[in-house]
């Protein structure tokens, strides 16, 4: 598995611990920014992120910012990317076994660095169930497809 990861500024530390949890875990990541605690827009960190993701180069993402909200909405603009903002290990799981969500945003400023290190360590093994959420993510899919046309 390979993930590129990201933060703004104010998920620089977190993001630097999270990049120690996926090592500790034998993943591969890449990391596109923020490098330091200037400030930066999460809109340019979070659109390299799943732009790298859905032009396949990556498995999955992780963005970090204050609350993980921004980094969302800008990872599920890109077509083909599917990002959940989660701060709890059943919302981190379902969001890959129920949505198939390839994006992780978490909040920096919402929860330490014990509980992401449980949140990436159940999002990292978790995979797409299918069976009664293939039809809805499916239907995702479809509204992806409608738009990117009209766009």
């Amino acid at each position: 598995m390979k993930i590129a990861i990201g933060s703004d500024h104010l998920g620089l530390s977190l993001k630097r611990f999270v990049m120690d949890v996926l090592r500790e875990h034998g993943v591969e990541y890449e990391d596109f920014g923020s490098y330091s605690d200037e400030a930066v827009d999460y809109p340019d960190i979070g659109a390299k992120v799943a732009e790298a993701l859905a032009g396949g180069a990556f498995d999955r993402g992780i963005l970090i910012c204050g609350t993980g909200i921004g980094m969302a909405i800008v990872a599920n603009k890109v077509p083909g990317v599917r990002a959940a903002v989660a701060h709890d290990t059943y919302s981190a799981e379902r969001a890959r076994k129920s949505n198939d969500a390839q994006v992780l945003a978490m909040g920096a400023l919402v929860i330490g660095r014990e509980t992401a290190r449980k949140v990436v360590e159940a999002w990292l093994p978790a995979e797409f169930q299918g069976g009664g959420s293939a039809a809805k993510v499916a239907k995702i899919e479809q509204l992806d497809e409608k738009y990117r046309k009209l766009g």
